[in-house]
């Protein structure tokens, strides 16, 4: 029954790299762009989680089990780990199926990740954890208190999430739409390996999987469903030190997640090997210890905590979701800015960088390489041509009204906050040229052009996991 985990893994990977599922994206976009509507999605999951495990509940067929809440733990931790996910630039599932896109800076987070994690729970620093841990206090779930049943909970959540997604939706269909890349794909492969999913869709998915896993994970012996943060610490002891009474269902879960993104990734061409620079690398390594420590004191990530124990109405999902969002919007607001201009070089002159002969549009995407294996490598993206215009930033003139900017290398949200920035450096009917390499930069650049009153000029894919998209500015 092992297997199950593994099956049901590579499934869910599959579907969150479809559908660009981030938590970590969802909770920023809060702060960074005042949108509630990636927060529905995870609203959705939370909502078909709680009615299905509701009615496992309900017909015996699970039994979850509700733990005292650990006040400072659960707000200290959760607050460390929100951070933690905006250094890394993924929360636990999304390092983990992004990891599958090739990002070696998740790849990073997930070493440190899983090393901090298995130190709170199991090394050096586990009586760290059970002291912050022993201060409780008894209060388990939300309907347990009021003395009702689940039900009135789950049925109220459901109905406030239908509502709140309807009303999205109708902004969504009735608004500019986004452009979309063209088809290289037709029927069932076009949909199921090129186009991008609705992100409610995928939540409806994410939700369904997570119900299914419960008693899948409880016929191996684990009294628990979707989890990352365990299996993740369980999967190092087994690396390190051979326990194989670690080897459970929940590891097998997490690796299932990285085969099932890379199969979407390669099937998709969204894959490719993408290097980190140093500051984004020094990121991943602390982002990777504070998700480990963090998740530990809060007893679970945006999965355990904020997708399952929310789900069962226990105090201590719904308070270290809070906590989780706190230290996202904390992080935000300290780290999430647009990069600085770099300054000219002195031996260049200003006026030997306007009459420097101009790269055709083509000739800008990232050069292209390949490691032994045969997969496509991503160079670290190092802005170091002529700057044209220093008031421009880091703008580079293409002649004609056009200036591109390079974001090939930065990670989401980067390409989309200094797309912001840039549009505003240069004049109304004037083109932004955009190379990146973010994945999930496909749909939020196009969404935000399309929002905010900007022409998409031409949006294509220039090789695996690289894209060229031309913003006008409209006003």
């Amino acid at each position: 029954m092992l297997v199950t985990g593994l099956a049901l893994g590579a499934v869910l990977g599959y579907v969150m790299q479809r559908g660009r599922f981030c938590v970590t994206g969802f909770l920023r976009d809060i702060f960074t762009q005042r949108s509630w509507r990636g927060f529905v999605a995870l609203l959705i999951v939370i909502s078909v989680h709680a009615v299905g495990l509701a009615a496992l509940t309900s017909g015996g067929v699970i039994t979850p089990e509700y733990d005292n809440l650990t006040p400072i733990a659960v707000i200290v931790g959760g607050l460390v780990f929100g951070i933690g996910i905006v250094l890394a630039g993924g929360c636990a599932s999304g390092t983990w199926y992004r990891s599958g896109e090739g990002l070696i800076g998740s790849w990073i987070a997930l070493v440190f990740y899983g090393l901090s994690a298995a130190a709170m729970k199991t090394g050096v620093l586990s009586g760290v954890n059970e002291a912050l841990k022993s201060q409780t206090v008894e209060l388990t779930s939300i309907h347990a208190s009021l003395g009702i049943s689940v039900w009135p909970l789950a049925i109220a959540l459901s109905a406030l999430t239908a509502f709140l997604a309807v009303r999205f939706l109708r902004e969504e269909f009735s608004g500019p739409k986004p452009a979309k890349l063209a088809a290289r794909k037709s029927g069932i492969a076009h949909i199921l390996a090129e186009k991008p999913w609705h992100v409610y869709s995928t939540a409806v998915a994410v939700g369904v999987l997570g119900v299914i896993a419960w008693p899948l994970s409880a016929a191996t012996g684990r009294n628990d469903g979707l989890g990352i943060t365990t299996p993740s610490s369980n999967l190092t002891n087994f690396i390190v030190n051979g326990d194989t009474a670690k080897f459970d269902w929940g590891v097998l879960l997490v690796l299932g997640i990285l085969l099932g993104s890379f199969v979407a990734a390669k099937a998709s061409g969204e894959f490719r090997l993408r290097v980190p620079d140093a500051t984004q690398g020094a990121r991943s390594v602390v982002g990777g210890i504070f998700m480990g420590v963090g998740a530990a004191w809060a007893g679970g990530c945006t999965v355990g905590n904020g997708m399952v124990q929310t789900s069962l109405f226990s105090y201590q999902g719904w308070l270290a979701l809070v906590a989780i969002a706190a230290g996202v919007g904390i992080a935000a607001k300290v780290w999430l800015k647009p990069s600085a201009a770099p300054a000219a070089a002195p031996s260049a002159p200003l006026a030997d960088a306007t009459t420097a002969p101009v790269a055709p549009v083509d000739a800008v995407a990232a050069p292209e390489g390949t490691n032994a294996a045969g997969f496509a490598i991503a160079p670290v993206a190092l802005l170091d041509r002529a700057v044209v215009k220093q008031d421009k930033g880091k703008l580079v003139d293409l002649g004609s009204g056009r200036y591109e900017l390079d974001t090939v290398g930065a990670v989401c949200p980067f390409p989309l906050i200094e797309a912001k920035e840039a549009i505003g450096k240069i004049e109304v009917g004037e083109e932004l040229v955009i190379p990146f390499d973010c994945t999930q930069a496909t749909d939020a650049i196009p969404r935000w052009a399309a929002k905010d009153g900007h022409e998409v000029t031409s949006f294509e894919q220039t090789d695996e996991a690289g894209w060229i998209i031309s913003v006008k500015r409209g006003k």
